[in-house]
């Protein structure tokens, strides 16, 4: 059973694409530069920028050029059980 969660895939979507305006903005690294630097062509970037289509490479390549990669890493690593939050009314109920 899936967490109950009121973000869309769209919202993250865009979350991310702000998060990469922001961060090569704060590096004040143009398209271009940032196209050098990841090899991810500026044009890609422009279409991630204002439509948050990329592949998931080349979404790791921008990443990479702006912060660390372990931090996205980390997401897939599951967080001890007792701090999880509940998956179900049952597990609430619990207690």
């Amino acid at each position: 059973m899936s967490k109950i969660s009121l973000l869309s895939a769209t919202d993250v979507q865009t979350s991310m694409c702000e998060w990469l305006i922001s961060n090569r903005k704060a590096l004040k690294l143009s398209r271009e530069k940032l196209a050098s630097r990841s090899t991810v062509p500026a044009a890609t970037i422009k279409k991630f920028e204002t439509t948050g289509q990329i592949s998931f490479r080349q979404f790791l390549l921008l990443w990479q050029s702006l912060d660390d990669l372990a931090r996205l890493s980390a997401l897939t690593k599951r967080p001890p059980k007792s701090s999880q939050s509940p998956l179900s009314i049952d597990e609430v109920l619990k207690g």
